[in-house]
């Protein structure tokens, strides 16, 4: 057995991370911690106060040039060039079969110069894929990965804990809007993003400066949190997670994702595949659910009628803020609207779930 297959990626926080006492787990090949003090306290700190996650095992984009925005508009599903200077979007990369290559953050710095988020396990198939997309046309794409560490500082507390440490002005900057300036000192992006479903900031410096800024962050009262608290927080709000709900089987219709398709822009890849299932409706739907009888349905568990397979379930948990057992599945369209009852088979048992309407949770403004 070779020792590549072992070794972990690790991100710039590691050392740091070790010294909180993380829990370190391997996730998609990085150690990267699943809690310190508890999923449970980290959750309630992210609800509550702030709490602090190191996403710098997320990929980095750059794609520049004449057609930079060209190559963005035909790759993905919403309409990019709705973006203004300084202001981000969510979307959707996507093969010609309308399936998800990933789910995607795109930032414009100028019209002809984006930055663009992935997601970890994807970074390098997402910038072959826009590398190939771009041959032919006037625009660079760039694998920038290794040139920035990740924090992501959530909850109501985020502003009043990070102004004092940014020439960034935070308060008026609006969600899905970002600013250049310095944190603690140093050259950063910030964006008013996050993936809790709390007010919050992501903030991208030189890997050399990440654990200072940590640090700092943590000195001055943020909580470190985990991926276990990660994934709770952003089940409650409903935020895809690729590779459970989303992957390249699944197009944005059937994801609930329907608000990010922009047939009317222009040709993109996959554009006459959710055309067509616009027009007839999906097969299926990802629903919020919750458990009825007692249990937790888990990524993966089926979805059964009688003796028959109906959907899957993607993500499941117990909700810290709901005190419920909540999930997502794919389900028949027919059996997708809220109120609708239906079986979960944990370890062989039927168990009884119902579904809800979504976001599980949406915080007060």
């Amino acid at each position: 057995m070779s020792d590549e297959v072992t070794t972990l990626k690790k991100t710039p926080l590691n050392q740091l991370e070790h010294e909180l006492g993380g829990k370190m787990v391997d996730f998609g090949g990085w150690e990267l911690p699943v809690q310190f003090s508890g999923i449970l306290e980290e959750h309630a700190a992210v609800r509550e106060h702030v709490g602090l996650f190191d996403v710098s095992h997320m990929g980095e984009l750059t794609v520049k040039g004449p057609d930079a925005l060209a190559l963005l508009q035909r790759a993905t599903c919403n309409d990019v060039s709705k973006l203004e200077n300084g202001r981000a979007q969510y979307n959707g990369l996507l093969y010609p079969t309308a399936g998800f290559v990933d789910d995607i953050l795109v930032y414009q710095n100028a019209s002809d110069d984006f930055f663009v988020v992935v997601n970890a396990s994807n970074s390098d198939k997402d910038y072959e894929w826009l590398a190939d997309a771009a041959k032919g046309m006037d625009a660079e794409v760039r694998n920038v990965s290794a040139d920035y560490a990740q924090l992501a500082l959530q909850g109501p507390e985020a502003e009043r804990l990070l102004q004092p440490m940014t020439d960034v002005d935070l308060a008026p900057m609006k969600y899905y809007r970002f600013g250049t300036g310095k944190v603690d000192g140093v050259p950063a992006i910030v964006s008013r993003t996050g993936y809790t479903g709390e007010d919050g900031f992501e903030i991208y410096v030189a890997p050399s400066e990440g654990s200072r800024i940590m640090r700092k962050l943590l000195d001055a009262g943020a909580k470190p949190c985990g991926l276990g608290a990660r994934d709770t927080l952003r089940l409650e709000a409903k935020m895809a997670l690729y590779g459970n709900d989303i992957d390249q089987t699944t197009t944005p219709l059937e994801a609930d994702l329907g608000w990010i398709v922009k047939v009317e822009k222009g040709d993109f890849f996959g554009r006459d595949v959710l055309q067509r299932e616009k027009a007839e409706g999906p097969r299926r739907k990802l629903a919020g659910f919750e458990m009825v009888d007692r249990g937790i349905a888990r990524h993966g568990y089926p979805v059964v009628d009688g003796s028959e397979e109906i959907g899957v379930v993607t993500s499941g948990t117990h909700s810290p803020t709901l005190k419920k057992a909540i999930g997502l599945a794919y389900l028949p369209l027919g059996k997708s609207a809220p109120g609708n009852e239906f079986m979960v088979l944990i370890r062989g048992k039927e168990v009884r779930a119902r579904v809800v309407p979504t976001p599980f949770y949406k915080r007060s403004r």
